[in-house]
């Protein structure tokens, strides 16, 4: 099997562990950590992006009053929201005019589309790529990611903002130890701080190395009395431990008051805004994979005032972390990726909301090798099915895999020394890719 012309050799990678927890401290992060699959040969994609931003919007984001409005459909079906002209002459919802100004730096897919109306199987298939199994719980995108290159810059490779949202983020049938860090807490609450990152209150500099010289004397002991791989792994976790607590430059990254206060007012003082704030910071000192969440989408009823409500700080705080990202030349590096676990439906229901609907629904793309100023694929004129170009979750994190230099068809070993693709059956959606 082939992904854009490099040939995989199978089942060339390192067994991993059983099923772990969802999220881990810092410190049960780095002790659990196990040694970086050993890198096989197999022919490498040419990475484009160096790090994701995955904005998840949890309930089920109406694209007819997002990124995909009706305007010619009757009344019941296009809403009470009007559209607004993009920057590329194409419509979004006038809930997004700071957004719709940036829409020469976007990609939108319009042709999204699953069988699962359920929020919890419409989860894992965008965060996974994979429709859900009773077989198997297959890991998250950042957990990939996390297995496959591991940390940079002493930083987790995979972090959660503020936390783990759902039991598909986190690592499935890999080893626990590919699970996200999690902050512990919202950017956006008053004296911010991340869990575990600092010394107890009652230990200095000079005890914790006290500490430290202890703890290596001991393991160098076992090293010699027991030669087993464990025993040499566990210096390391301790190591990496000690290297993001004891390192200014790792611990400056979740540092969100640095900010001059004008960005952190560009961004917007509410959760979508310090959130995407502090994605940023962590994508620019090193971080691979960032989720982060924001809102509830799932309107069933009045849902003209629920987007009136919610849009406003999503808009905001999206565009300036576009915006930012560009002027720090990192929006070619980093693949910023918008997406929900479905759409709504095509009409409006009794209660002035719409329902589930996992038919065709949107997803926004941008920076880390994805064309700007694109619209993909289609929806028809009530927006209830695809008209064109229909996109699957495993096309999606195909082509996400793709950017990261990941040849999504590459197989892992899930538990009983099972060989799973990463990814099964999705193709790379080509004309997205600049």
């Amino acid at each position: 099997m082939t992904c854009s012309g490099n040939r995989l050799s199978r089942r060339n990678m390192l067994t991993v562990g059983a099923v772990g927890g969802l999220g881990l401290s810092l410190a049960n992060f780095f002790e659990m950590r196990s040694a970086q699959a050993e890198i096989k040969n197999y022919d490498f994609i040419q990475a484009k992006a160096q790090s994701v931003i995955h904005i998840y919007l949890p309930g089920g984001m109406a694209h007819q009053e997002s990124f995909d409005p009706k305007p010619y459909s009757p009344i019941e079906y296009r809403g009470e929201l009007n559209p607004i002209k993009t920057n590329t002459g194409d419509i979004f919802s006038e809930t997004l005019p700071k957004l719709s100004q940036l829409a020469d730096k976007l990609a939108v897919i319009r042709s999204m589309t699953h069988g699962e109306a359920a929020h919890e199987r419409g989860t894992h298939n965008m965060f996974t790529g994979y429709r859900p199994s009773p077989a198997l719980t297959f890991p998250s995108m950042g957990s990939v990611v996390s297995h496959e290159y591991g940390p940079r810059n002493n930083l987790p490779p995979y972090v959660c903002v503020p936390g783990v949202p759902n039991e598909y983020a986190s690592n499935g049938y890999l080893s626990s130890s590919y699970a996200p860090f999690s902050l512990g807490s919202d950017p956006a609450n008053g004296g911010f701080k991340v869990l575990d990152l600092n010394l107890p209150g009652d230990v200095n500099e000079a005890r914790f190395a006290r500490r430290r010289s202890a703890l290596e004397a001991v393991n160098d002991y076992f090293v010699k009395k027991d030669k087993s791989d464990n025993v040499g792994a566990m210096n390391t976790f301790y190591d990496r431990a000690y290297s993001l607590i004891s390192s200014p430059q790792a611990r400056e990254a979740f540092n969100i008051d640095a900010e001059p206060a004008a960005l952190r007012d560009e961004y917007g003082r509410n959760t979508a805004g310090q959130r995407m704030l502090m994605a940023r910071r962590l994508v620019a000192a090193g971080v691979r994979f960032v989720t982060l969440t924001y809102g509830g989408w799932d309107m069933h009823d009045n849902i003209t005032a629920g987007m009136k409500n919610q849009m406003p700080s999503l808009d905001q705080g999206l565009s300036a972390l576009i915006s930012d990202l560009d002027r720090q030349g990192l929006l070619a590096s980093t693949l910023v990726l918008v997406s929900s676990e479905f759409g709504r439906t095509p009409k409006i229901n009794q209660t002035a909301g719409r329902d589930h609907w996992p038919k065709v629904f949107s997803v926004m793309m941008a920076g880390g090798g994805i064309k700007g100023g694109m619209i993909y694929g289609a929806s028809n004129s009530t927006a209830s099915e695809p008209d064109s170009d229909p996109v699957g979750p495993e096309d999606l994190a195909t082509t996400v895999y793709h950017q990261l230099g990941i040849v999504a068809d590459k197989e892992l070993m899930a538990p009983g020394d099972r060989p799973i693709e990463i990814v099964d059956g999705g193709k790379i959606i080509e004309p997205l890719i600049s």
